[in-house]
């Protein structure tokens, strides 16, 4: 075994490698930008080494400055974890030209599988079964096209490169495909530096089963099982589980079979992954192949016991499998739900700020979670948005379901927005809980997914009441001690008559008077003109409250940062905002025509013309954050008068990016 590693990337998977490394008596090395410089990965190793700026390119991408980190702190061998250079040929090969062990597979493998294109013809020599499409080298738009019309939409547009999604469009029309092609290469350039596509028959209502697969180099090669990663969005893994629900035991030997074929093809070793796309008759496609350890591995570690960044180390290492396949087995059923800074009522716009309040649910052998930040941290906009994994597990799938909602619900996060109620939806919804999956479960459900606004529930007002009123008593009493001064007491004793004021809080665009009136042991609390209710609330650790509302006893968490009250309570958050009446409502007008960036990023391309008028919801430019095209469109029908950048600009979250001429509302019609 290693005596010491050293870890080429950051976040969750960082930290995971150093966990597993530790346990094994095997030191690590973290390298950092210097956005990550006091990072939680970093925190965590023995030793670490910056390697430049913020952006991937000028650090988590330059192999020479890895490779300079590991010989100065005597690192024998690179884990290159997922993303970055983990698929990277040229920097495994320079690795092994350094004389340190690359904790993948070799080089020789990751070229193999390394473009989509040369993938699928090696897999076809193997007889792996492949989705009919276009996998060949002519990269002309119109030649393209014509292979689309050919192979009959609706078509997948694909980056022969990389993968998680990006370079990846579904078109369903051929006055679609040439927006479409520019949209994936351009993204594909940015995230890989290869714009080369292909395209392929897009299988109506198809599943993501993927095959963990696992070679030494002694020529073993064995299957994990399978995990079913179909609930995504934007082709981007939301929800994975293992093992794969409704899969036959004759159909997981043949899929077992033809990964492990696809392994041995390229002479592989490490960790892997065999995607395959499933149609709703059970025949399955080699899609690509991963030769890294995928972001869902954890799903299989709960299956089978094992963990596999161990694996990846004694394989690296030079030891033979440590199971061999008919030693493995599945136990159980696991998922994994990831928790994204990001605002799923926005279309998943990625969200960036420091985390005020992270509270994670209790680990246990049945609930883990995988993370690489911590309260205090921030969500930055170099890298994926990506806060932690939640990964449950359970003898059957209806128990498993159980403990991720329960788990979900324990969940609580101050400071960005993020997908945490919506998991908790999509996790309950019909199709999920009765695995009716596809790829476009998300789209399929969006009715269930993304309600209308509900109207706020009045226990969450007193809630938010109670909790601003005992924080104003415990401000002034500190540590239950009688104030400093009867003037500061917080009790709403008077000489002659009952104490009532009104607390004035807003959600969203709604704003109520909550009336207070002190009573013994509590509060008579009415919000608006309804009846007043007696309530009283006593705090407990990490922002939980007990209170009780009317008759009901309920618990919810408040968790107050600036104005904002954020009040947790039966698995939804209520961000309200205590008001000032003097000071107004704060609302600012945003009946103008600016257009503002919602995060910060790169204009990656302007899409409409100056003096041109345009609809609402048309496209006005793509802005690129955080690894991802975000196209900008039009709140409402007007003239674009202006863009304020060009594509390539860097601009910051908020500045204005279009000057739109909004068209005055139409007089009414005479009566």
């Amino acid at each position: 075994m290693f005596k010491k590693i050293l870890i080429a990337n950051r976040g969750e998977i960082a930290c995971r490698v150093i966990r597993t490394a530790r346990r094994l008596g095997v030191r690590t090395v973290a390298v950092h930008s210097d956005a990550d410089a006091n990072a939680r990965h970093v925190r965590l190793a023995d030793e670490a080494v910056a390697i430049g700026p913020a952006a991937a390119r000028e650090s988590y991408l330059v192999g020479a400055r890895i490779l300079e980190a590991a010989r100065a702190t005597g690192a024998e061998a690179i884990h290159p974890g997922y993303g970055f250079l983990s698929e990277n040929a040229d920097f495994a090969e320079a690795c092994e030209k350094a004389g340190l062990a690359f904790i993948g597979p070799p080089a020789s493998a990751i070229r193999a599988m390394g473009s989509k294109s040369a993938a699928k013809a090696l897999m076809q020599k193997a007889g792996v079964p492949l989705t009919p499409g276009y996998h060949g080298e002519n990269q002309d738009p119109a030649f393209l096209a014509k292979e689309a019309r050919k192979i009959g939409y609706p078509v997948l547009i694909k980056a022969s490169a990389g993968g998680g999604g990006k370079g990846m469009r579904r078109v369903d029309a051929p006055e679609e495909f040439e927006a479409a092609l520019a949209s994936c290469r351009r993204e594909a350039a940015q995230a890989f530096g290869d714009d080369r596509v292909l395209v392929e028959r897009y299988v109506l209502r198809p599943r993501h089963v993927e095959l963990q697969v696992f070679g030494d180099r002694h020529g073993g090669c064995v299957h994990l099982f399978e995990r079913d990663c179909s609930v995504q969005r934007r082709h981007q893994k939301v929800l994975e589980e293992a093992p794969a629900p409704g899969m036959t035991p004759e159909r997981r030997a043949a899929m077992g079979a033809a990964a492990v074929e696809a392994a041995k093809a390229v002479g592989y070793a490490g960790a892997g992954t065999v995607e395959f796309i499933v149609d709703p008759s059970g025949a399955f496609y080699f899609m690509e192949m991963n030769t890294r350890l995928q972001v869902e591995h954890p799903v299989t570690e709960m299956i089978t016991g094992l963990d596999l960044v161990e694996w990846q180390l004694r394989v690296a290492a030079g030891e033979p499998l440590p199971l061999r396949q008919e030693q493995l087995q599945i136990d159980g059923h696991a998922l994994e739900a990831r928790i994204y800074a990001e605002d799923p009522e926005k279309g998943f716009l990625p969200s960036t700020g420091r985390l005020l309040h992270l509270a994670q649910p209790e680990t246990s052998y049945h609930v883990r979670i995988d993370a690489g930040v911590e309260e205090g941290d921030e969500i930055t906009p170099w890298y994926d948005p990506m806060i932690a994994k939640l990964i449950v597990w359970d003898g059957t799938r209806e128990r498993a379901l159980a403990r991720m909602q329960s788990a979900l619900a324990q969940l609580r996060i101050v400071g960005v927005a993020n997908n945490v109620e919506f998991l908790s939806r999509l996790v309950a919804s019909p199709a999920f809980a009765g695995a009716d999956l596809d790829t476009a479960l998300i789209e399929r459900e969006s009715e269930f997914l993304f309600p209308a606004r509900r109207e706020t529930p009045e226990e969450a007002w007193l809630l938010a009441a109670v909790a601003e009123l005992e924080r104003e008593r415990a401000e002034a009493s500190p540590g239950g001690r009688v104030a400093a001064s009867p003037w500061d007491a917080r009790d709403g004793w008077r000489l002659n008559s009952r104490a009532m004021r009104t607390l004035t809080l807003r959600l969203g665009e709604v704003q109520e008077d909550v009336t207070v009136e002190y009573a013994a042991g509590g509060y008579a609390l009415g919000v608006g003109a309804r009846p007043r209710v007696l309530a009283s609330g006593e705090w407990e650790a990490h922002g939980a409250l007990r209170a009780r509302i009317g008759e009901r006893r309920v618990h919810a968490a408040v968790i107050v940062a600036g104005e904002k009250r954020h009040v947790f309570f039966e698995g939804r958050a209520y961000p309200f905002a205590r008001v000032d009446p003097s000071q107004g409502a704060g609302r600012g007008d945003e009946a103008g025509g600016r257009l503002t960036a919602p995060m910060p990023g790169k204009v990656i391309a302007l899409l409409a013309e100056p003096g041109k008028r345009i609809e609402k919801g048309a496209p006005l430019l793509v802005l690129e954050a955080m690894k991802m095209e975000h196209t900008i469109k039009a709140p409402r029908a007007g003239v674009v008068k202006a863009f304020r950048f060009e594509p390539g600009d860097q601009v910051s979250e908020g500045v204005e990016l279009v000057e739109l001429e909004v068209e005055p509302a139409a007089a009414p019609a005479p009566k």
